[in-house]
C-alpha cells in the first residue's frame, strides 16, 4: 500500500506544480480578470476535476501560486549569491539581483493580485498573510546576503527602505522601460547603504587630531613655562 501511495503523492505534486506555473503565466498574460480556473486548467493540461480537487477556489489557487514561486525565486537568489565573491562589489551585485526580483514576471503577477485584492475581500483575506510572510522572508534574505548587522541603529530601517525602493522602481518599470532612471537611483542608494552598513570609524580622524595637538604643544609649553 505504501508503494502505491508514493507514486500517487508524486503525481499530486506534479499536478500542483503544473497548476501553479500555469496560474502565474496566466496572471502575467491575461491579468486577474482573465485568470479563471478553467483557463488555468486548460493551460496546465489538467482536468477540471483534478484542478478543483487541489484548489477549490480561484483565490486559493492564485495565492498558492504566487507564494510558491516567491519561495522558488528566493532560493534562486540564494544560489546566485553563493557564487558572488566577498568584497566591496558584493553589495552592488546583491542589490542588482534583488532589483531583478521586482521587475520579472512574478512581480507582475503579484501586482495583479494586489490591485484585485483592493475590491475582492476573499482574495484580500487570503493575500494579506501571504504578503506578510513573503515580506519577512525577503527582509531576512536581504540581511543574510548583505551580512547586515541589524543591532546597529538604522540598519533594519535601511534594509526595509531598500526593499520599498526596489518595489516602487519595479512598479514604475511596468508601463515603460525605466532602466536608466532606476540605475541612477540605485547607484546613489548603494553608496548611501554601504555607508550605513559599514560606517567609517572615528579612528580615521585621529591622526589629524594628534598632529594638531602636537603642533599646539610647544606654544602651550611656552605659555606655561
Amino acid at each position: 500500500m505504501s508503494t502505491e501511495r508514493v507514486p500517487q503523492q508524486e503525481r499530486s505534486r506534479a499536478t500542483r506544480a503544473r497548476l501553479l506555473t500555469a496560474t502565474v503565466d496566466c496572471l502575467v498574460e491575461y491579468g486577474w480578470s482573465g485568470t479563471t480556473t478553467t483557463v488555468v486548467a486548460a493551460r496546465a493540461q489538467v482536468s477540471r476535476g483534478a484542478q478543483l480537487h487541489h484548489y477549490p477556489t480561484r483565490a486559493a489557487l492564485v495565492v498558492d501560486a504566487v507564494g510558491h514561486l516567491a519561495q522558488l525565486r528566493a532560493d534562486e537568489i540564494r544560489a546566485e549569491a553563493a557564487a558572488l565573491p566577498a568584497g566591496p562589489r558584493r553589495l552592488d551585485r546583491v542589490i542588482d539581483m534583488l532589483a531583478t526580483a521586482f521587475t520579472g514576471p512574478l512581480f507582475a503577477a503579484a501586482l495583479e493580485l494586489w490591485v484585485a485584492a483592493r475590491t475582492d475581500r476573499d482574495l484580500r483575506d487570503a493575500l494579506v498573510p501571504l504578503e506578510a510572510m513573503v515580506g519577512r522572508e525577503m527582509h531576512r534574505l536581504t540581511v543574510e546576503l548583505l551580512g547586515a548587522d541589524e543591532r546597529r541603529p538604522g540598519v533594519r530601517e535601511s534594509i526595509q527602505a531598500t526593499l520599498d525602493l526596489l518595489r516602487g522602481l519595479g512598479v514604475a518599470n511596468l508601463l515603460a522601460d525605466d532602466s536608466a532612471r532606476r540605475t541612477a537611483l540605485l547607484d546613489t542608494w548603494k553608496r548611501q547603504l554601504a555607508t550605513i552598513l559599514d560606517p567609517p570609524t572615528t579612528t580615521q580622524s585621529r591622526p589629524a587630531a594628534d598632529s594638531a595637538a602636537g603642533r599646539r604643544a610647544p606654544e602651550d609649553r611656552r605659555n606655561h613655562g
